[in-house]
């Protein structure tokens, strides 16, 4: 069971976590979630506990409980659902659109390598 831990402090770390969880059962893995940049806590985690019986004892008591000055928010984790924001655009070929400037990649419309047509050759 993927366990999601919200409203962490940032001073808890994944051992500190996973001491926690282990109180009610095994845990396979617990991650604090950093912030890529700073390396910061974000400030939630998720929990792998294999026992779905054990997971859910977790839950019950540690949701809404308080740890270091706040108040937890522990829930199943839900599958990560596609972002609206990622597509898969082409790799970037299409920014401030295509035809802008009446020359494909080359917005002035010259020749080139890339897109736009070589004086004097059709093809």
């Amino acid at each position: 069971m993927n366990i999601y831990v919200a409203n962490l402090s940032y001073k808890i770390q994944s051992e500190d976590l996973k001491e926690i969880f282990q109180e009610y059962g095994t845990v396979e893995s617990a991650k604090v979630i950093t912030d890529h940049e700073t390396g910061k806590s974000r400030g939630f985690a998720f929990v792998e506990m294999p026992n779905d019986a054990e997971g859910e004892e977790a839950i019950n008591q540690l949701n809404n409980a308080e740890l270091d000055g706040k108040t937890l928010a522990v829930n199943v984790a839900k599958p990560k659902a596609p972002s609206a924001n990622r597509g898969g655009g082409g790799g970037g070929f299409n920014r401030g659109g295509f035809n802008k400037g009446g020359g494909g990649y080359n917005k002035g419309g010259g020749g080139g390598d890339r897109g736009g047509r070589s004086s004097g050759s059709r093809y």
